[in-house]
């Protein structure tokens, strides 16, 4: 028969097998979540020399979400509209728009920032009025009175432009902006554009399109 030493040693070996049979059962079965994609945020506008936070979260293979930190490089398609800190800052430079790429092990996402004046006071269309015709195409230019410059400046590319007409009429999007008129307007319809201008305020102008044979 075996003596009770013996036993206990061997009722302390099993257990040992137990512990080490359980650690690798559980290593097997619940492992680190795969980070499968990343959201950057926000998509904002900023005035130069204004400044917002962007972030990184993470998702998951798991489904779970987790804001990055540590380890994130981040980087501007453009540092003289907008540079980025290693945390994630984004500061304003030049009136434009810069993508904000932010870049984690082998997961990247991106935000869109658009730069803008400060200290706009007044906004126009030029020209004010134009004529159209069908499959035609007119161009607009935004230019922005800017406190301390003697000369407006074009806003062109960095306002949001719409038309009345969406049906008809398409907004080609540059530095001047160009309204395309489809095949089929009604001659003699007269069609808003308008330009908006996010700066300390929000600015708006308008201008008229009217469609002739």
């Amino acid at each position: 028969m075996l003596s009770s030493k013996k036993k206990l040693q061997l009722v302390a070996a099993f257990a040992t097998l137990l512990l080490f049979a359980a650690g690798v059962a559980c290593n097997g079965f619940f492992v680190d979540p795969v980070l499968t994609s990343m959201t950057v945020g926000p998509t904002a506008t900023i005035n130069q020399g204004g400044t917002v936070q962007e972030s990184a979260i993470g998702t998951y293979n798991d489904g779970s979400t987790k804001i990055l930190s540590s380890g994130v490089q981040w980087s501007s398609s453009d540092s003289g509209t907008a540079t980025v800190s290693n945390s994630g800052l984004v500061t304003g430079g030049a009136p434009g728009s810069a993508t904000i790429t932010a870049a984690f092990q082998a997961t990247s996402g991106t935000s869109s920032i658009t730069v803008t004046l400060g200290n706009v006071t007044a906004l126009k269309i030029s020209p004010t009025t134009a004529t159209i015709v069908a499959n035609g195409t007119q161009n607009f230019t935004a230019l922005a009175t800017v406190t301390g410059q003697s000369q407006p400046v074009d806003v062109s590319s960095t306002a949001t432009w719409t038309v009345s007409d969406s049906t008809n009429f398409t907004i080609t999007l540059g530095d001047p902006v160009t309204i395309t008129a489809g095949a089929n307007p009604q001659v003699g319809e007269q069609v808003t554009v308008t330009a908006t201008y996010a700066s300390t305020n929000t600015l708006n102008a308008t201008a008229t399109l009217r469609v002739t044979q």
